[in-house]
Order: C-alpha cells, then structure tokens, then sequence
C-alpha cells in the first residue's frame, strides 16, 4: 500500500469510526440520524436503473439532498448503492457539473430543473472521490456486520424456550395440581 493508499483507507476508518451506526443496521435509518446531524433534509429517491445510466446519484438542490438507488437490484446491492452516496456525502465531495432540464426531467421528474442546483453523479467524480466512497461504503458495512447483535434462528429460539422450564428455581415453578 502506498502513500497515498494508507492516507485515503485513514481518512477513510476516522470518518466511519465517528458515524454513530442504528442497531439493529439500516441504512434508512443511517440517512436520516445524517439528516438530523446534518441540519438538512436527505431524502431517499427509489428508481428504475436503467442501462448507461448511474447505479446510484447524489443530487443536491437548495432545499435538500437526494440519494437515488435502484429497486430493480438485490437488497445487499442497494445498500451498498446507498452507502457509497452516503460517503460522497460524509467526505463532502462537490460535483463538477449541473444537470442540464431534459437529464434532469429524466433522472429527477418530481424535481424541476431550475431547482437542481448540482448532482454528484459517479460519473463527475474523479478516481480518488470514487474510491473514498468505495472505502466508506466498505467499512459502514463492516462495522454494522461486527457490531450486529447475534441473530438468533426460529429453530434455536424454540430449544431455548423448551429448555427454559429445566433452569426455572423451584420458586418460580407452578405447584402442580
């Protein structure tokens, strides 16, 4: 790992080690502790992904930020989606372009184009900026998998509740009749 590597994964493990994570884990609930945190409204935009189109778009207006993630995906790939525009938005990464009206009626109908002030697509990033969201993507992951409390399955949790009677005290257990 060079230099610049070990710089970026630093940067990277402060900025996730800082975020307060929900537990159980859900990105939704991520976005919006941001949100408050933030002071600003982010709002979640499910769409269609579509072929030469963005997997996922940060769109930023006046008014508030826009997280785009595709429904017709699997629910670990829009989570990924979701937490890598998440930290284009914790390393406050600025777009270099603003959509122009027909794009922006494309990608954003419920918007109007005047309102679209920049959007923080993958494709106005530069390779740095997409690896930094890649790496914060990466880790919120990790530690929301380390720090996920142990799942129980249906099976375990009724031989426990068969084996509950056998460590009751005497006290607690029902007189028989």
């Amino acid at each position: 790992m060079d230099r610049r590597d070990k710089q970026l994964w630093q940067r990277c493990q402060r900025i996730v080690g800082d975020l307060p994570l929900p537990v159980p884990f859900d990105p939704k609930a991520l976005v919006a502790t941001l949100a408050l945190r933030r002071g600003r409204p982010i709002e979640l935009v499910p769409v269609t992904a579509q072929a030469y189109t963005p997997c996922g778009m940060l769109a930023t207006t006046d008014r508030a930020e826009y997280i785009l993630y595709p429904t017709n995906t699997t629910a670990l790939h829009q989570q990924h989606i979701l937490l890598h525009e998440v930290g284009h938005l914790l390393c406050g990464h600025a777009g270099t372009t603003t959509l122009d009206a027909p794009v922006s009626k494309i990608l954003l109908p419920h918007l109007s184009p005047e309102l679209v002030r920049r959007v923080l697509g993958r494709t106005v990033y530069d390779v740095e900026q997409e690896r930094e969201a890649e790496v914060i993507a990466s880790l919120i992951s990790q530690r929301a998998t380390r720090e996920a409390p142990p799942a129980a399955s249906a099976e375990a949790a009724d031989g426990l509740a068969r084996l509950g009677p056998l460590f009751e005290t005497r006290a607690r257990r029902r007189p028989r009749a």
